[in-house]
């Protein structure tokens, strides 16, 4: 389909003036492939200004055989081969240190190739920005390393987690200033242009307002989808004959039994 074919409703025109970086839905549109935002962001919370990204790509997924596969928010690696993983959170549950460590874990297990040794993985960076200040000590920035207890040192295992408190409001540092503009609903009031030039262009053109409405209708599209796929699942559980969930839910019949075969019901 052509982005013609995506007209905002006024509804869904409204809803876009609303979006922010902190949406992340908006922010996988505004970084996806967005080398120069990126580079700010990540430059900004690490406190580096010699970072140089080679590639970036919002809503990676990474599949795994056994377990939980994951979808990172926005995957970059910079020009030795570093990676990122930044996610955007606006529930405080979602930003869990227990979800850190595993997008790391998941992280080592796709940067170490058959065959290599463990002492050539490279270091890994888990960031978390968050609406709230999940660890309520009003910092703008939260490190968390490993180290030895014993000697309170360092064990150097070269992975990283960081925290971004979303509600710090600070204009006098660069943190303070993202922030600020991941708030924001309006690309005239963000500090940085790297950032308020993609927020315009989806928010202002018709091009970019065009692809913002083809992702909300596939949002809806999506939503329709898993609360079907949810009723069809509790009537699964209560024995109900395959024809009349497929007409209660509005799935196929196909769909109901590769249902039924996948969660052994």
């Amino acid at each position: 389909m052509s982005s013609k074919e995506y007209c905002c409703s006024s509804q869904d025109l409204e809803r876009l003036s609303k979006f922010r970086l902190m949406d992340d839905d908006f922010m996988s549109k505004v970084f996806d492939r967005n080398i120069e935002a990126t580079q700010l962001l990540l430059n900004i919370i690490l406190e580096r200004t010699d970072i140089k990204v080679e590639s970036v790509k919002a809503q990676r997924e990474f599949k795994t055989v056994i377990g939980h596969s994951v979808k990172f928010d926005i995957f970059a690696k910079d020009v030795t081969g570093k990676p990122y993983d930044i996610e955007i959170q606006r529930s405080d549950k979602g930003a869990s240190p227990k979800r850190a460590r595993y997008n790391n874990s998941v992280l080592d297990t796709y940067l170490l190739e058959k065959g290599k040794d463990y002492t050539e993985l490279t270091e890994t960076y888990i960031i978390f920005i968050t609406e709230n200040d999940v660890l309520g000590k009003n910092l703008p920035l939260y490190h968390m390393e490993r180290k030895v207890l014993e000697t309170d040192e360092l064990f150097d295992d070269g992975s990283h987690i960081i925290f971004v408190n979303g509600q710090y409001n600070n204009p006098d540092n660069a943190i303070g200033k993202l922030m600020h503009d991941f708030r924001c609903t309006k690309a005239d009031d963000m500090h940085y242009s790297q950032l308020a030039d993609k927020v315009r262009y989806f928010k202002e053109t018709e091009g970019g307002s065009s692809a913002m409405c083809k992702m909300m209708e596939e949002m809806r599209k999506n939503a329709v989808i898993e609360k079907a796929t949810e009723n069809a699942l509790k009537m699964l559980k209560d024995n109900i004959p395959l024809e009349k969930v497929a007409e209660y839910s509005g799935l196929s019949l196909d769909e109901i039994q590769i249902l039924k075969k996948n969660h052994n019901l």
